[in-house]
């Protein structure tokens, strides 16, 4: 378990005041149409990480739309569960340190509105301080058991720069946290601001920079990050689509147009190049399940338990409501390069 030791006479919280610089926009109690329509006016704290290209699934032109209103809002069951299991874990933290929290709300600096939070818990006496009132807060997380190494060192990237925005918007000295990994396993621990100064200053600036730049200027961020988030992002912007666009006008599109040409040939190669390999390395086992080099075992044969192949049509034809019960529309899309192009432009 990752621990904090307990304040001694040099820590930065022992026998010092903070004040705080956020102030309450709004409650705990609020429902989630007034919370997300209050976060349109800034950048919270779930922002940060996803602006700076730390979230595979939430590049920061989602990001980006969000704030524009735009309907891309997809949470999913992680970000329910996560919900769902804040507040023991966050019970589990008060009791294991003896200390006291309260829900807060959505906060905002009290100079610059556009930095914003939501906290997860208020400490309201703090594990680690002489002076048991010197504000701080503590961040929940759960987290799958595929995240586990992510957490021997601490927090991660993406919830470290969560944290270092709470800690600039509210003018914390530190911050708590508490992760529940895969249901079962339980760790902790502190983010100080004077350990990270710089890159607290690194990241305000580029807030300010994505808010002034890209959001007040309404003018999208470039698109970076997980291309299928975007994939996903653009199909529920756009469910419907007709006519054409000239792409002589958008360089962009242009671009990826040769870019995406050129990946989808060297896909293409790479995946008849590796099925070659693969035969090649059956053929040389012969009726052997393994293949050694050195004494060593190098590669086997192994069986896989691959999902069970369903016949729809046969399924459709002979329980119809079977079928209209268990099988769903999975609509996606594909990208279809005309003939004249696909050599290149």
């Amino acid at each position: 378990m990752t621990t904090a030791a307990p304040a001694g006479p040099s820590s930065p919280a022992a026998g010092r005041r903070v004040t705080p610089t956020g102030r309450l926009i709004l409650p705990a109690d609020a429902d989630r149409a007034a919370w997300l329509a209050a976060r349109r006016g800034g950048i919270g704290s779930s922002d940060v990480p996803a602006i700076l290209d730390l979230v595979e699934k939430r590049p920061p032109l989602k990001v980006w739309h969000e704030k524009l209103g735009h309907d891309v809002d997809d949470a999913g069951e992680a970000a329910f569960w996560g919900t769902v299991h804040e507040e023991p874990v966050a019970r589990v933290w008060a009791m294991r340190n003896r200390s006291v929290i309260r829900r807060v709300g959505l906060v905002a600096h009290q100079d610059h509105p556009h930095w914003m939070t939501t906290l997860d818990r208020r400490v309201t006496e703090c594990p680690l301080a002489e002076d048991e009132r010197v504000p701080c807060a503590l961040e929940v997380k759960t987290r799958s058991a595929f995240k586990n190494a992510q957490w021997h060192a601490g927090a991660p990237d993406d919830v470290l720069a969560q944290m270092l925005w709470q800690i600039r918007v509210n003018g914390y000295e530190h911050m708590h946290f508490a992760v529940l990994i895969g249901g079962n396993e339980y760790h902790q621990g502190t983010v100080r601001a004077d350990q990270y100064a710089d890159v607290i200053d690194d990241i305000t600036t580029a807030m300010d920079k994505f808010w002034t730049e890209h959001v007040q200027a309404q003018v999208p961020p470039e698109p970076s990050g997980d291309g299928e988030a975007l994939a996903k992002m653009f199909r529920r912007l756009h469910p419907t689509r007709s006519g054409s666009v000239d792409v002589d006008m958008h360089p962009d599109a242009l671009d990826a147009l040769l870019a995406y040409g050129r990946h989808q040939r060297a896909e293409s190669e790479a995946k008849k190049a590796k099925a070659l390999a693969k035969a090649r390395l059956v053929a040389a086992l012969g009726d052997a399940q393994e293949a050694r080099l050195g004494g060593e075992r190098a590669y086997a044969l192994e069986p896989t338990n691959a999902a069970p192949k369903v016949d729809l049509e046969l399924l459709a034809e002979r329980w119809p409501d079977a079928y209209e019960a268990c099988v769903k529309p999975n609509p996606t899309e594909r990208i279809d390069i005309s003939k004249a192009f696909k050599g290149g432009i």
